[in-house]
């Protein structure tokens, strides 16, 4: 699992999972008790309690959705809300993102005035990344208070390996100037992960990116590499 601290404020953690970590998906064909297993021990490895995790029902929306404290003695009750984003006005919330190729992204955002924190977790791929999920995300943290926003673009599928359709490619280029490339056999592809730092630094956002293509690294699940794969989580909690 790849761990991060926050620049902003240090009791906020931030992690991606690994397939050591297993598969945290419910809607993938995996058994839902061997996935709650993986969960709960997730859970008790980053110290949260039990359930406290907030998953998203992820569309490739640009929804955005502000969680707010609840008690579940169960994943499905209640049921994961319907959206791309999760943003946390108190910074105390753990919020999960789940991806296997596309980016998942934690934000944090201070208040210096209140001296406070928020957080957000948001998927993005790259229909939601050219509808605009990352901006919808840091324009709801700016209207929470937050005046300095980083963040860290996890594990996900690089541009020399993302190959789309001309098309495809043509079409994202027209909404998105920069996000075409070229894979590393000679076709047509999209970077997502630096099409969405080059978004986030043009809002003032400090971003760090991790590094790690997903289906160049096996260590991580990818859908490319695998329609049957699971999915990896983006992580971000605090241990204040």
């Amino acid at each position: 699992m790849l761990h991060f601290t926050s620049d902003l404020d240090p009791s906020i953690r931030l992690a991606f999972t690994s397939q050591h970590e297993g598969n945290l998906a419910l809607h993938v064909n995996d058994d839902p008790h061997h996935v709650a297993e993986n969960r709960s021990r997730l859970e008790d490895s980053i110290g949260v309690r039990r359930f406290s995790l907030n998953f998203m029902n992820q569309v490739h929306s640009a929804d955005v959705f502000t969680v707010r404290p609840v008690e579940r003695n169960s994943w499905l009750d209640p049921q994961a809300p319907t959206c791309d984003g999760l943003v946390d006005p108190s910074g105390t919330q753990a919020l999960a993102v789940m991806v296997a190729d596309c980016l998942p992204v934690l934000f944090v955002g201070r208040d210096n005035t209140e001296q406070r924190t928020v957080t957000a977790a948001t998927h993005a791929g790259r229909r939601g990344l050219l509808d605009g999920i990352l901006t919808r995300t840091v324009e709801e943290l700016r209207a929470l208070g937050a005046q300095d926003i980083e963040a860290i673009i996890g594990p996900s599928i690089c541009g020399a390996c993302y190959e789309v359709s001309p098309e495809m490619a043509e079409e994202s280029e027209h909404i998105r100037s920069g996000i075409r490339s070229e894979t590393r056999w000679g076709t047509t592809g999209l970077n997502l992960p630096a099409s969405a730092e080059q978004e986030l630094a043009g809002l003032a956002v400090a971003v760090r990116q991790s590094g790690v293509c997903t289906l160049e690294d096996e260590n991580y699940y990818s859908y490319r590499r695998s329609s049957d794969a699971g999915r990896l989580a983006g992580l971000i909690w605090s241990v204040a």
